[in-house]
């Protein structure tokens, strides 16, 4: 049985200065991977609290992505955004402050998206992400601003017309319609939304009209296997590596993407799901990629 030989796309990987950064990507490019689409990763102990700041961090990002594609000759798309994660501790250190706290955070959040979707004006970006609520549990205060900040980035996101990627809590039944309803009420298209670190049940009955970036662990192959039939948005794969030297191959090494298609493809998958995934969908979402 002959094997998928078609461009093969990661959809969520980051990179870092302080980690394996272009090795890396070499990694992926060897294994057979043909694209990425590289997503900001945030300085988690420090992060920027004002636009300009935002703007410097994005800007690394950006330049990491110019890197990959001239070193490695890979095709490069560019999310940028503010991680839950930063956001959620930065308003946590501000909550001593009451308002102001609050007021300091929401100002901090919208200039991320602002610095962000400048650099998608710019055409130096695709899509915004990853952004979303905490995934470990918080305070009722920061879980309600968290949604509060999240409709108004899938509002402005309708408005505006871009992708959006999302880092939410996990396999909880509640949470795809949830996001769903939220969409709908903001005005921003469902099949404009990509949720990251998505299970592996891509089922129309599951995603509520959301795209599922599923993390291919080897586990998620059966139930992938099982549902796509029924993915009527269709699916996309990820390895959210996170390049960290105090981790690595965390979450998933960077040779994974390449290595899942494959076994999906010896599975009996045809070459036109797969095609779907690796190339109509992100260019549906974010454009082209992006090369030297």
């Amino acid at each position: 049985m002959s094997t998928y030989q078609g461009p093969i796309t990661d959809d969520h990987f980051h990179l870092r200065r302080d980690g394996r950064c272009l090795a890396a990507a070499e990694d992926f490019a060897r294994a057979g991977g043909t694209d990425l689409v590289l997503v900001h990763c945030p300085d988690f102990a420090a992060p920027p609290t004002d636009e300009a700041g935002h703007k410097a961090a994005y800007a690394d990002t950006v330049a990491m992505a110019e890197e990959v594609r001239a070193s490695v000759g890979l095709g490069v798309r560019v999310v940028l955004g503010p991680h839950p994660a930063a956001f959620a501790h930065q308003f946590e250190a501000w909550t001593v402050e009451g308002e102001t706290g609050r007021s300091r955070a929401i100002e901090s959040y919208t200039s991320s998206i602002d610095a962000a979707v400048s650099f998608i004006e710019e055409g130096q970006a695709h899509a915004v992400g990853e952004v979303g609520r905490p995934h470990w549990p918080v305070s009722e205060d920061i879980w309600d601003l968290s949604n509060e900040l999240l409709a108004w980035t899938m509002r402005r996101a309708g408005r505006e017309g871009f992708a959006l990627q999302l880092h939410v809590e996990g396999e909880q039944a509640s949470t795809y319609p949830e996001l769903a309803a939220m969409a709908d009420r903001e005005g921003c298209p469902r099949d404009r939304i990509v949720r990251h670190y998505a299970p592996p049940d891509v089922s129309a009955a599951s995603t509520h009209g959301l795209i599922p970036s599923v993390l291919c662990g080897k586990g998620s192959l059966p139930v992938l296997l099982d549902t796509m039939a029924d993915a009527r948005q269709g699916f996309m794969l990820e390895t959210d590596h996170m390049d960290d030297p105090g981790r690595p191959g965390a979450v998933l090494g960077p040779k994974t993407v390449p290595k899942r298609t494959r076994q999906l493809s010896e599975a009996g998958v045809d070459d036109e799901v797969l095609y779907r995934a690796h190339v109509d969908l992100p260019e549906r979402l974010y454009g082209p990629s992006i090369r030297a």
